[in-house]
């Protein structure tokens, strides 16, 4: 199982001051040392965190997967096609939200997202789809023409107790079992800690994790590669 390690919270920081440091460039090589897979950022049209500017040297600079998170307009399709991530997940956005609230509603923006995966693959682009683990997004994913369905883990990562994490649980691994009958990639993300990661390492279908908040608060404390190292021993220790 591979790690995606999001990196949008060291930008956090610096725009919190408005200066150059902590330089999420920098971060990307100490994630590469620490033996990650995968970078990933959100550039969101408020620009509150990842700057136009970041993606640019990330993507001349990072030699992992680079996947870029991002809405599904016009503006963000034209930055992607220009910039060649390696892989682009498509998210909802809002500006008011503090973090992704929840899945894309491929269902009802089928014609929307067509269009958009449509021209990303002409670029050459894999195109994911952040989506809640429902049946019926996960196959109107698969009609869009997909190649990636991320499932949000939200809800099992907020669970009130044990017996609704146990069903969120068993959702997400119905999900991913749908994804792989349909020829999706699998991967999961959202909510995901060092204390409730073992229980989706262990869903077989899913390939990556894509974890940003946890790992970037432990490292305050710990150091950004000792913080990326800890989460992948956990994923290897399960999925092994």
């Amino acid at each position: 199982m591979r790690l995606g390690v999001n990196i949008d919270h060291v930008a956090t920081v610096r725009q919190a001051r408005g200066t150059n440091e902590p330089d999420p460039v920098a971060a990307s090589f100490l994630v590469e040392l620490a033996g990650a897979e995968g970078i990933v950022v959100h550039l969101r049209e408020d620009r509150r965190h990842i700057q136009d500017r970041d993606l640019e040297i990330l993507r001349k600079v990072v030699k992992l997967h680079l996947n870029l998170e991002m809405a599904a307009t016009e503006e963000m399709i034209e930055i992607a096609l220009k910039t060649k991530p390696d892989m682009v997940t498509l998210v909802p956005e809002k500006r008011e939200e503090l973090t992704t609230e929840g899945g894309l509603d491929v269902v009802n923006l089928s014609g929307e997202l067509s269009s958009a995966i449509a021209n990303l693959k002409t670029g050459g682009i894999v195109v994911s789809l952040f989506i809640n683990p429902d049946m019926a997004q996960i196959k109107a994913s698969a009609k869009v023409g997909a190649d990636v369905v991320e499932l949000h883990a939200g809800e099992y990562a907020n669970a009130q107790d044990a017996e609704e994490e146990v069903a969120q649980l068993e959702r997400l691994r119905n999900g991913a079992i749908l994804a792989e009958k349909l020829a999706l990639g699998v991967s999961a993300g959202h909510g995901l800690t060092y204390q409730n990661v073992d229980n989706i390492c262990a869903i077989e279908p899913i390939e990556e994790l894509n974890i940003g908040h946890s790992i970037i608060s432990r490292a305050v404390l710990v150091g950004l590669e000792r913080a990326v190292r800890d989460m992948l021993d956990i994923m290897r220790r399960v999925s092994a």
